[in-house]
């Protein structure tokens, strides 16, 4: 009979997640979309340089907003003004606005790893899920309802009006869940995200996600000694957790 963690992981309450990359597959749900509207225009365009490109712009602006907060921007906007720069770049012409519109959407559309609801469902017999993610409040709740992913709550930068890794992101999920730092794991597929939320005395998961950009990317999967977990996918992290 599975039984729970012991020593400091029996104390864990809740898990925060961060989403793109570690709970759905933005890269491949970006190129099947990219298909689709190719199919309809007869466009000839290369979807996974394309995804890999739009993904690309994602840090970068955010930084500009963290150095600008005057200026906030959620994730959707900053996807949109990535999106109308790479349609020129692609040479991707005679999109309606709708048609824009709808392929911003994408992001709110995206397809869970094949792991991850299975994963999540188990996890959530013993602990509070919540989101922890860049993505702005509506997405990450339309990309619950569209993955079906059982979250207690969604937290997200757009309450603390700050992206990852700033600290006041990971603030946030002690003041909204009521717990304190250690009573809170970090799973993410991102190692500059657990060490941050680590910072703040979270405890941390890493899920692996090798896929996450394609399988000619290489990622880093270098098994940090600081971790308190490292899972294959979100099945592998319930079984060590004892679900």
């Amino acid at each position: 009979m599975p039984t729970g963690p012991r020593g400091p992981l029996s104390e864990v309450k809740a898990l925060t997640f961060d989403v793109f990359g570690t709970v759905v597959d933005f890269r491949s749900s970006i190129i099947a979309e990219g298909h689709r509207l190719a199919e309809k225009h007869g466009f000839e365009v290369d979807w996974p340089a394309f995804a890999d490109a739009w993904r690309a712009e994602y840090r970068p602006a955010m930084d500009r907003v963290m150095a600008d907060e005057s200026r906030w921007l959620n994730v959707d906007s900053i996807y949109r003004e990535a999106l109308d720069m790479l349609l020129e770049k692609f040479d991707i012409r005679g999109l309606t606005e709708e048609e824009k519109v709808e392929l911003n959407l994408i992001w709110h559309r995206l397809e869970p790893w094949g792991d991850s609801v299975q994963g999540l469902e188990r996890l959530r017999k013993r602990y509070i899920l919540a989101t922890l993610s860049n993505g702005n409040v509506r997405l990450l709740v339309d990309l619950a309802r569209h993955a079906k992913l059982p979250w207690d709550v969604i937290l997200s930068s757009e309450i603390a009006r700050a992206y990852k890794p700033d600290p006041r992101t990971y603030q946030s999920a002690v003041d909204y869940l009521s717990l304190q730092p250690h009573e809170i794991m970090m799973v993410a597929a991102h190692q500059y995200d657990l060490r941050a939320a680590q910072s703040l005395g979270f405890r941390a998961a890493f899920v692996m996600r090798p896929l996450e950009h394609g399988p000619a990317v290489s990622v880093d999967l270098t098994i940090d000694d600081s971790f308190d977990v490292v899972a294959n996918d979100m099945v592998d992290l319930a079984r060590q957790l004892g679900l």
